[in-house]
């Protein structure tokens, strides 16, 4: 039993030995880690790229006009959706989307066979009332001879009388109906109301028109308007007569407009109002989407040039640089462009500088040299 005491008494002893023999080199490792972290320079100074060449600019509020942008569409004075008044297949459609008409020119035609029949009934119908009319006349100033002559009663003579006027009644409305029967004939031709071009096709040659079925769309050569729609908080400020601007993406250009009719009623939906805006531009074409401008008074907003602005795939943002002079990318959201710049609406604060020319050469994280305003 003290052999084995003794035994493992040695294996303990040998064991710490172990230990210290570990413990000991790493602990002087991590001294001489320790050791040289403190005695270092600090951090290695970073390398910028020097920029030059571009222009540096403070960003400062000024004062712009406060306008209320409604999106509208632009349409024409004279449009005209030509109908069908009566029933029948269209026989021929003499035009086509595009094309220019002038006014009474045939633009399609539909079967007119029953039409025309019932026209020549009706001429022969009032033309055999006309002779039975004639021929009463005739026994009216016979029978007015003799009645004075005293050959014949008065009551005789009153029922020539009621003859004629029977057999004049009836010719009347042969010629009534006659007439009817021309206009029915004439709705078979569609012709156009006034000059202008047509702008759609609803039916081709073969369809079956009824009463009130559109037919085509006509637009005249005149003056064009924007309706559009504006909040009910606008109500009373928005009046006929006031001048604003319309912007028609589409042309890449902003023409000048005047309010000319304010609908005073506010749609219980959209809670908005119409407003017609007269414009005189002969590019505008009818559908295009146009943005009206409409001025309210004065805001205060922050403006930079629209050369400073740089676009990177669906992102705009500037080269900001800081009192140090580094230039950094930041991201921000544009808002309306005018001639005095474009309105940061966010990501840029008052008075930060900015690079406003030369951006082609800007570097993010570089520093700028001299071109500061």
């Amino acid at each position: 039993m003290a052999a084995a005491y003794r035994d493992r008494g040695r294996d303990e002893m040998t064991g710490k030995k172990r230990s210290w023999a570990v413990c000991v080199p790493l602990c002087l490792l991590v001294l001489v880690g320790m050791a040289g972290c403190g005695g270092g320079g600090g951090e290695a100074p970073v390398k910028r790229a020097r920029v030059t060449g571009v222009t540096v600019q403070a960003a400062s509020p000024r004062e712009i006009d406060d306008l209320f942008e409604a999106a509208g569409t632009v349409k024409s004075d004279s449009a005209s959706i030509l109908a069908s008044r009566v029933m029948g297949a269209v026989t021929s459609l003499k035009v086509r989307e595009g094309d220019s008409v002038k006014v009474g020119e045939l633009l399609a035609a539909i079967d007119d066979r029953d039409a025309s029949e019932r026209a020549k009934a009706a001429s022969l119908a009032m033309e055999a009332a006309k002779v039975n009319r004639d021929l009463a006349k005739a026994t009216w100033t016979r029978y007015r001879n003799l009645y004075e002559q005293k050959a014949l009663t008065g009551q005789e003579m009153d029922q020539v009388e009621a003859a004629l006027k029977m057999a004049e009644a009836e010719y009347a409305r042969a010629q009534a109906m006659a007439g009817e029967a021309r206009t029915a004939l004439g709705f078979t031709r569609i012709t156009a109301p006034f000059s202008g071009r047509v702008t759609k096709k609803h039916v081709d040659a073969g369809s079956m028109a009824s009463p009130g079925m559109p037919l085509l769309t006509l637009e005249g050569e005149g003056s064009r308007f924007v309706e559009a729609s504006a909040g009910e908080g606008l109500s009373g400020r928005i009046t006929a007569g006031l001048s604003v601007e319309v912007a028609v993406d589409s042309l890449h250009k902003v023409v000048k407009g005047r309010v000319r009719e304010v609908v005073p009623a506010v749609d219980a939906v959209s809670r908005t109002f119409l407003l017609k805006v007269a414009v005189d531009d002969p590019a505008l074409k009818s559908g295009m989407f146009a943005r009206v401008r409409i001025p309210l008074g004065k805001r205060t907003a922050l403006l930079v040039p629209e050369a400073s602005i740089v676009e990177k795939g669906q992102l705009a943002g500037v080269y900001v640089v800081d009192s140090s002079g580094v230039m950094t990318y930041r991201l921000i959201r544009a808002g309306r462009k005018s001639a005095n710049g474009v309105e940061v609406l966010s990501g840029l604060a008052p008075n930060e500088e900015i690079v406003v020319s030369g951006v082609e050469k800007a570097v993010d994280g570089g520093i700028v040299e001299g071109g500061r305003k």
